[in-house]
């Protein structure tokens, strides 16, 4: 028995302490397919600072081979990088059938790290998307968020007894909300990616010290913002994501800046990038 849990450990544990450095992967069934493409993901994450990655496990409902997630896993823990199963909706915060197929993948990843105890996932990372539903749209109007932390305790519930982390993307909307409603947002998981998107473009004018004074200033707010006037025991930290599309090649500058500015806030946990698809050659 000793010897079974000794395997079954996340190669990398302690990371979840660490300062975290992630980085989106959509597509992953197709883009990791060969040895050289998971190896070209490896050194990406070692060039970068990487030590965590979100692979999206599925595309157009088809599951990745498990033999390519084992490879993938096996070839970062080697590494010291942690993954995560990307799982994403857009209705799992309406129950029923839509919870149901979500939880469901989750289990799938759980049966999977039965099965592969030597290269299992660290965490389930989630991509729950209802403020793009037509009826969610506007400022303030967070009529989706009991379904969404419902959706998150439900999943979190699988994942720990599972012994792996819960992690999910969320928009800067939901720091908007009272403290009641945050409270019950920031308690229902251990960490949030927070999407601070939009920021700026490589076409705004801003110089370079532009840029990085707005990315620290914002993420000072936002954490603010977060938790403010709610109890501050058992909250989940937040990671801060910055996108491509907003910086170019001057999004690792920006990223830096990040560690820099809040690396004293105690709820701050590090940085993600969006993502590594953008540096592939387009299809």
């Amino acid at each position: 028995m000793i010897a079974f849990f000794a395997l079954a450990a996340p190669a990398v544990r302690g990371q979840q302490d660490a300062t975290i450095h992630g980085l989106w992967v959509w597509k992953g069934p197709s883009i990791l397919q060969t040895p050289a493409s998971v190896e070209a993901l490896r050194d990406f994450c070692r060039a970068n600072k990487i030590n965590e990655v979100y692979v999206s496990v599925s595309e157009r409902g088809e599951l990745m081979l498990p033999a390519n997630m084992a490879r993938l896993i096996q070839t970062l823990h080697q590494h010291n990088i942690r993954v995560e199963a990307l799982l994403s909706s857009e209705s799992a915060d309406e129950g029923g059938k839509h919870l149901e197929k979500l939880l469901n993948e989750v289990r799938t990843i759980v049966l999977f790290n039965q099965e592969q105890p030597r290269n299992r996932f660290d965490g389930i990372h989630l991509d729950i998307e209802p403020q793009q539903r037509t009826e969610n749209k506007g400022p303030g109007n967070l009529r989706f968020l009991t379904g969404l932390v419902q959706a998150y305790r439900a999943v979190r519930d699988i994942a720990e007894h599972a012994r792996m982390t819960v992690n999910a993307d969320i928009q800067n909307k939901l720091l908007k909300a009272d403290a009641g409603q945050r409270t019950m947002l920031l308690s229902s998981l251990p960490r949030f990616t927070l999407m601070m998107y939009e920021l700026s473009s490589p076409q705004d004018g801003d110089d370079t010290a532009k840029k990085i004074e707005k990315v620290r200033d914002a993420s000072k707010r936002f954490l603010d913002m977060a938790y403010e006037s709610i109890p501050s025991e058992h909250l989940g930290k937040m990671v801060i994501g910055l996108r491509t599309p907003d910086y170019g090649d001057q999004l690792p500058t920006m990223l830096q800046a990040l560690d820099h500015a809040d690396e004293s806030n105690p709820r701050y946990a590090g940085w993600a990038r969006h993502s590594y698809n953008d540096t592939l050659p387009k299809r």
